[in-house]
C-alpha cells in the first residue's frame, strides 16, 4: 500500500501591521526598502521629497505617484531640481502624476537648494543626517500598530535643525517617517521577517 504525503504549505511571512497584503506595490516597498539604511545622496533626496509631499496625505498615495515624481523631478537629482525656476514650477503644477500643491512643489525646489547647502557644509547630506542617530540605526521593539510613535526626540531635533537651515514641510512627524524610510530607525515589528534581516545585515544584535 502506497503512503501518501501531504505537501508542505509554506508558512506566510509575518509583516508589519500597516502593510495591506492586497496591494503588491505596498508589500514590495515594505519587503525591499522600508527600514533599510540609506546612504546614497540621490535616494536621500528622493525620500525627503516624497515624505514632504505626503504631508496631510497617506504614504501609499505618494508611493503610487513615485515614478511620476521621478520623471518630473529630474530623477531626483538635487542639482538639477535646485535650478528649477517659475517655468518648471508652472509645468509641475499641471502634471497630474504628482501632488499639485504649489506650496509643496515650491518646497521641493527650495529643499533641493538647501540640500546642496548641507552637502557643502558637511561634505554630504548623508554625513549630516545620520548624526541625529549617532551614525547607527535606532532599533525599536514594537509589537502592534498602536505601538508606533509619530515623532521622537530625534525627529524633533532633526525637524528643528532642518527648519533652521531653510527646509520646508519638515515637521517632526514628516521627519520621523523619513527616518523610518531611510533606515535611521528600524520600526519593523518584533516578529516581522524584515526586522531580523535588516538587523543581521547591519551586524547588530536584536
Amino acid at each position: 500500500m502506497e503512503r501518501t504525503t501531504t505537501p508542505m504549505v509554506a508558512k506566510p511571512r509575518k509583516r508589519c501591521p500597516w502593510v495591506d497584503p492586497a496591494k503588491p506595490d505596498y508589500v514590495a516597498y515594505h519587503d525591499e526598502e522600508w527600514g533599510v539604511p540609506v546612504h546614497d545622496e540621490r535616494r536621500l533626496f528622493e525620500l525627503l521629497t516624497l515624505e514632504s509631499a505626503q504631508a496631510g496625505l497617506s504614504w501609499y498615495t505618494v508611493l503610487r505617484k513615485r515614478e511620476h515624481y521621478r520623471r518630473a523631478f529630474a530623477g531626483f537629482d538635487p542639482r538639477r531640481v535646485a535650478r528649477f525656476g517659475e517655468a518648471e514650477v508652472a509645468r509641475l503644477l499641471v502634471n497630474p502624476g504628482i501632488v499639485r500643491n504649489r506650496l509643496k512643489v515650491v518646497a521641493a525646489v527650495e529643499n533641493a537648494r538647501r540640500f546642496l547647502d548641507v552637502q557643502v557644509a558637511f561634505g554630504s547630506f548623508d554625513a549630516y543626517i545620520w548624526t541625529f542617530v549617532h551614525g547607527r540605526p535606532k532599533i525599536n521593539r514594537l509589537r502592534r500598530l498602536s505601538d508606533y510613535p509619530s515623532t521622537s526626540l530625534e525627529s524633533d531635533a532633526l525637524s528643528r535643525d532642518l527648519k533652521k537651515r531653510g527646509f520646508r514641510f519638515v515637521g517632526s512627524t514628516i521627519c520621523y517617517a523619513y527616518m523610518q524610510a531611510t533606515g535611521m530607525v528600524n520600526d519593523h515589528v518584533v516578529g516581522c521577517f524584515r526586522r531580523h534581516e535588516i538587523i543581521r545585515a547591519s551586524g547588530r544584535d536584536t
